[in-house]
């Protein structure tokens, strides 16, 4: 099988991947002043090689590979063993520019440094979750004394058709894969980059409504052909390709406002893909105007089965408030995954008054659609996969207790990229970094095996730390955390259960 070899070939280690500018944006600055000497003290005080000394002079130093504060004021740090008092440290300055509270310049600078080396950083960073003061970022997971199972013996596993339907399983080697972005929103590199590593970690991606370039064609079997409102590049040809076809009705980020590609993103390429004209911008309306009941979604899942009886059938959702009934719904209508995106999810190209007042925030379905789905009597028969704002491997290891059996990422690949999230992916030329543009000179400013070696290392930080939170809970395999809710601890909660106690 071709995407067997392909995966084999992608089976590489961790290599480190360092980032494509000049100028690196770490959190620290470590400054020197004239009074430096050149002695060289520095440099063998530091432990992470921020010094650098060259003949007789000392090269600039690589600020972002400062730990931090701490270490360059304690006892044995650069600041205080610098014979000339020539060094200090600072928070830099641009990195407090990053982000929002949700992907805090902390998080960012995070992942960049995990997709660089598949590591943790080192540095004085938080890692683990945000600043927005709600939702996942006010759930913390209990720790536990001693990790009983080895974390690499830790099934990782999913099985993405549960309805014994006669159709093929499909089982992912971790529970994450990619979300829908298509080709016009993003680069060609970033959407083969997707396509290669969820091949190496035998996993999905997602075509998004853009069409299915030939590009993607030596990965068919980790591809995931979008049905969405525009039917942009949808043909039997595409939808026979894929082990997985998802229908898209809304996005958590951005539900009842359909999609808008501008103008200026509609190159050449991207109209042949789509089957429309260059420079002429497109909308995806909302809803699907087929589709206003389950039996009319219905009739789309007979649709897509009919036309190819091996592929498993995803229905992409919101969340409003009855998500839970959708969910229901969606299994008798016959999907094999139902697929819930909340609210804080998406690009820059999702208008922020709408992800933070119109989906329920995910944290909240997940819950309330896993605890329906048991009541009704079928969770045990569909798959229930969550998007929406997940960042982390922490974020992820919440989802999964909530009730999700898996989740989807974007973002986060997108940040791996070295994402700014300077929220102007859908502004002209699209994004100056390359990431989400279809310009043809800025479409080039990265590699497809660069972008590949940087998710995949991404990928690999994340599997690394959801097996030690996995064994930490005690359990031998992923899916035995779906649902375990005692597991986690919302600081809410904890805080009213202390003013109980105290009261």
């Amino acid at each position: 099988m071709l995407c067997t070899d392909i995966r084999k070939e992608s089976m590489v280690n961790i290599i480190k991947t360092p980032s494509r500018f000049k100028n690196r944006i770490g959190k620290f600055a470590v400054h020197r002043s004239e009074r430096c000497t050149s002695c060289g003290k520095c440099v063998t005080v530091c432990p992470y090689s921020v010094f650098v000394k060259a003949g007789d002079k000392m090269l600039r130093p690589k600020s972002y590979l400062c730990s931090g504060l701490k270490c360059a004021e304690s006892e044995k740090g650069c600041v205080k063993n610098c014979p000339a008092g020539a060094l200090s440290v600072a928070v830099n300055p641009n990195y407090k520019v990053l982000g929002d509270y949700r992907w805090t310049p902390d998080l960012i600078v995070s992942t960049w440094y995990q997709a660089e080396t598949g590591e943790l950083p080192y540095m004085e960073i938080e890692s683990d979750s945000g600043n927005s003061g709600g939702g996942l970022d006010r759930i913390r997971i209990k720790a536990r004394p001693k990790e009983s199972i080895d974390p690499k013996k830790v099934d990782m596993r999913i099985n993405l058709n549960k309805r014994n339907d006669g159709r093929p399983s499909l089982i992912i080697d971790m529970p994450i894969y990619g979300g829908g972005m298509s080709f016009g929103s993003i680069s060609e590199s970033t959407m083969i980059g997707r396509a290669k590593n969820a091949a190496a970690w035998n996993t999905l991606t997602c075509t998004g409504e853009g069409g299915y370039p030939e590009a993607l064609h030596p990965y068919d079997n980790h591809v995931i052909t979008q049905v969405a409102t525009g039917l942009f590049g949808v043909r039997e040809e595409t939808i026979q390709r894929v082990r997985m076809v998802e229908f898209k009705y809304a996005q958590g980020a951005k539900p009842g406002l359909g999609g808008h590609l501008l103008g200026d993103k509609v190159t050449e390429a991207v109209a042949r893909m789509r089957e429309s004209v260059k420079g002429n911008p497109l909308f995806s309306p909302f809803p699907f105007h087929s589709v206003y009941s389950i039996e009319d979604h219905k009739k789309h899942v007979d649709w897509i089965k009919h036309i190819n009886p091996k592929t498993l059938v995803s229905t992409k959702v919101s969340t409003p408030t009855d998500v839970e009934m959708v969910a229901v719904g969606s299994y008798y209508a016959g999907a094999h995954v139902i697929h819930i995106d909340g609210s804080y999810g998406g690009t820059g190209a999702a208008p922020e008054i709408a992800k933070k007042n119109i989906a329920m925030p995910i944290d909240y379905a997940i819950n309330k659609t896993h605890r329906f789905l048991t009541q009704e009597g079928i969770r045990d028969k569909i798959t229930l996969i969550a998007s929406g704002g997940l960042r982390t491997a922490h974020d992820i290891f919440k989802a999964i207790a909530l009730g999700a059996d898996g989740v989807v990422i974007g973002t986060s690949e997108m940040v791996a990229l070295e994402c700014l999230r300077c929220k102007n992916c859908e502004s002209g030329r699209g994004c100056a970094r390359g990431i989400a543009t279809t310009d043809p000179l800025l479409g080039v400013m990265f590699s497809v095996d660069w972008a590949f070696q940087r998710m995949y290392n991404l990928y690999a930080s994340f599997d690394k730390q959801l097996r030690k939170l996995v064994a930490a809970a005690g359990c031998s395999s992923v899916t035995e955390v779906v649902g375990r809710t005692e597991l986690l601890l919302h600081l809410d909660y904890e805080n009213n259960e202390n003013k109980d106690k105290d009261g």
